[in-house]
């Protein structure tokens, strides 16, 4: 039974690969990074093998430790990135469930991440070919770091399978998964440019995991180099304790799975009709409405939200006092004002009712401005002023405000006229954030490059002004920086409101077609 399963996952992979050819160009790319990042791990266990062993024992931890962790977590991050022997579909079979557990664990390492994740293992135990004893014992606990590993993987998935059916949850680890891509690199900076930062400082991290479930199996080897056996035999009794937690913790969950199939819970209480029923019940009241609840429900507008606070963290942590804080307006008043040029994209098929209602695209525009200026004008408003305190220079309010209100509107109108000539698809609600529709990539990079384009050269007057306001401290330049944003931003909102109506009218029947034909 175990090896029909493993045979299953390489049928199963290859049928895949057979039915589309972009399928195939995505496994060739995949491989050629995967082999690409094995080869620099072996390389670099190659040249870190001829090192001193308290260098070579750090550096094991450390990258073993990473590889656990990234087993761990990626799956509960990247939900749905493999489900091709979704435990869920042996629920009608008599297998027995150890020959499952097996056969899945051995399956789990078919593909790029596990055939990396094994050389990269095996590289790890390679380190110590010097020391015949450390690399008999690094083979070994390679193989239980292994193995905790994807058992690990697939013990967090099958623990938190109820979670994960849940569409808020997947919400919320949509937006958990991109954080670290955006704070990572400065925080990597801000820690090289720190004094506190030194050798001792890694030397304690490496320290403190090698007693931990995710680096002691790493450190064993290490221990066994310099011939401290009982640590070696403490830490590598954390190692298989650790593996039989997680064999357990699998096996449980998953016997627990199988007799309930976890479903997303539909709730039975009734929420009204929320703005519906504080707005007026006009077509504009009607689409403003609609818009608002798509702001504070709908997880792709949250996350574009979510994105600009996070921002400002970054770039204060980049240079904490510095100039650079001043930007943090400027970028949110375009994020947020440009984050409605996918406004007709993601109705998807709701947007029939818009092209069936006698709804004007005048009302529909200014409709969807409104719910997002409601929102972004504050948010805006307060991180202008903000940054200019943190700064210490609150004399160029006025022209960060200026430059930052004229950017929101100008953007707010491109993004009126831009969605009613483009629709593109877009990820539907509670999709794996790492999966990419097909079809959008060369639409989505030339729409918003010409849109950037197009909102940086109308705003060019508001963004000379208020840089030449901003490094010579003119305060009667900033307070015409704040006139020339307000007027220049509001006249190019209402040209944008005016034009996108107009095409939307014009272009609201194709725009459904090719939503349809996404769908």
């Amino acid at each position: 039974m175990v090896a029909h399963l493993v045979r299953l996952k390489l049928t199963l992979l290859r049928n895949g690969l057979r039915r589309s050819a972009w399928q195939v160009v995505g496994l060739v790319v995949g491989a050629v990074y995967g082999l690409g990042a094995l080869a620099v791990v072996v390389a670099s266990m190659a040249v870190l093998s001829v090192q001193e062993p308290d260098i070579r024992g750090l550096v094991v931890v450390l990258v073993g430790s990473v590889l656990v962790l990234g087993w761990w977590l990626v799956p509960l991050l990247a939900f749905g990135l493999d489900s091709t022997l979704d435990p869920a579909r042996f629920v009608t079979f008599a297998i027995p469930r150890r020959s499952l557990l097996t056969g899945l664990a051995l399956a789990g390492l078919i593909g790029i991440p596990g055939v990396v994740s094994a050389g990269s293992a095996l590289a790890l135990a390679g380190v110590w070919w010097r020391t015949p004893a450390a690399l008999v014992a690094g083979v070994v606990c390679s193989v239980v770091g292994l193995a905790t590993c994807v058992i690990g993987a697939r013990a967090t998935t099958s623990a938190a399978s109820t979670l994960v059916a849940s569409r808020r949850f997947r919400e919320v680890m949509a937006g958990v998964a991109v954080l670290p891509f955006i704070v990572v690199g400065p925080i990597l900076g801000r820690l090289s440019e720190s004094s506190t930062f030194s050798e001792a400082t890694v030397q304690r991290i490496a320290e403190v995991l090698s007693w931990t479930p995710l680096g002691a199996a790493w450190a064993v080897p290490g221990d066994v180099a310099d011939g401290q056996w009982a640590t070696a035999g403490a830490r590598f009794g954390i190692a298989v304790a650790t593996l039989a937690v997680v064999v357990v913790v699998w096996d449980r969950a998953f016997a627990h799975a199988l007799v309930n199939p976890a479903h997303e819970k539909v709730s039975t209480r009734g929420h009204g009709l929320g703005w519906f029923d504080r707005l007026p019940a006009t077509p504009l009241g009607a689409v403003t409405a609609r818009c608002l609840t798509y702001w504070a429900r709908d997880p792709r507008y949250a996350l574009a939200v979510a994105i600009v606070p996070v921002l400002a963290i970054v770039l204060y942590a980049v240079r904490p006092g510095g100039d650079l804080v001043l930007l943090i307006g400027p970028i949110a008043g375009y994020l947020m004002g440009w984050g409605i040029s996918a406004d007709v994209a993601y109705d998807g098929t709701a947007f029939w009712t818009h092209v069936a209602a006698p709804l004007r695209g005048s009302a529909d525009r200014l409709g969807r401005v409104l719910a997002a200026g409601a929102i972004a004008v504050p948010a805006v408003l307060v991180l202008t002023v903000g940054s200019a305190l943190l700064a210490g220079q609150p004399g160029v309010i006025p022209a960060l405000l200026g430059l930052s209100l004229g950017v929101l509107f100008t953007a707010l109108g491109g993004s009126s006229v831009l969605s009613a000539l483009v629709v593109y698809p877009v990820q539907l609600p509670g999709e794996n954030p790492f999966q990419t529709r097909q079809g959008a990539s060369m639409a989505t990079v030339v729409s918003q490059f010409a849109g950037w384009l197009a909102v940086m050269a109308l705003s060019l007057p508001e963004i000379v002004l208020g840089v030449i306001a901003v490094r010579g401290g003119s305060e009667a330049l900033g307070w015409v920086t704040l006139a020339v944003g307000l007027v220049l931003g509001s006249v190019l909102l209402a040209l944008g409101v005016r034009v996108g109506g107009r095409t939307l009218d014009r272009t609201g029947p194709d725009l459904l077609r090719k939503i349809v034909a996404f769908a």
